[in-house]
């Protein structure tokens, strides 16, 4: 009898051990913070095929320009703020007029507020962008793929009324954030597609850091509006840019 209670009491605290280990393996595969590179891919080439039929200064244009550029952006954050900007430029990449990543260009959310600010240079000007967190209404598919490691679910969703995006994220992270000003889904985006700007964000490595509140407010400057005047600003010098002036407005707006 005496054996048996300890036998019993033996398996006992061998599932309490094993219960607790399960648990704490749960609680850490759901991250909260940490810092993410991403590739930042552009199809220069695509976008000015579809410009206009093929002529003499379309076809000069694509011995000069890069192809596809490529650059490594950094999202540092947690589940209150995020941070994203240019980490590092690819020497080799030649842009067209324009489309050179700026090193002062930083988009921070404050996913606590839902509000966003985001330094960019616009031409000759710097704009701080000063407004609510953008809704997008995201459409969640069955389609997954993996992305520095972690298992991603794809979601579609519309921005700028008629620009459709693709989007990666992952419920192992569960910080709603992501590249440029995207959020709103119930994990990390690690991957990021806006097709009509033949332009790719994808993650390559994902770092399990805390950053330090300095690095997730950083001092920002630029002339202050809201998304609405933005686009009404640059309606007035892109309006008669056609496709090119569109794209110029969604791509600051991003």
């Amino acid at each position: 009898m005496k054996h048996t209670i300890l036998n019993i009491q033996f398996c006992l605290l061998v599932l309490s051990v094993m219960a607790q280990s399960n648990l704490f393996a749960q609680q850490a595969s759901f991250l909260t913070a940490g810092r993410v590179e991403y590739e930042k891919r552009v199809n220069q080439h695509r976008i000015i095929e579809e410009e206009g039929e093929e002529n003499f200064w379309v076809a000069e244009q694509k011995k000069w320009l890069t192809k596809v550029t490529a650059d490594v952006y950094e999202l540092k954050f947690n589940q209150q703020k995020s941070t994203f900007r240019l980490l590092r430029e690819n020497t080799d990449n030649k842009y067209f007029w324009g489309a050179k990543p700026s090193e002062s260009d930083v988009a921070v959310q404050d996913l606590h507020n839902q509000r966003v600010t985001i330094q960019r240079d616009v031409f000759e000007n710097t704009y701080l962008i000063t407004d609510s967190m953008r809704s997008i209404n995201w459409r969640i598919t069955n389609e997954t793929r993996t992305i520095a490691g972690f298992e991603c679910k794809k979601a579609v969703g519309v921005i700028c009324d008629s620009v459709y995006v693709v989007a990666f994220y992952t419920d192992e992270i569960i910080a709603s954030t992501g590249p440029e000003s995207m959020s709103g889904l119930p994990g990390l985006i690690l991957g990021l597609a806006v097709p009509r700007l033949h332009t790719t964000w994808f993650a390559t490595k994902v770092e399990l850091t805390t950053p330090a509140e300095t690095e997730l407010s950083p001092k920002q400057k630029g002339k202050k509006i809201t998304y609405r005047d933005l686009v009404i600003e640059m309606n007035k010098g892109v309006k008669d840019w056609g496709k090119e002036g569109a794209k110029r407005i969604w791509a600051a707006v991003l």
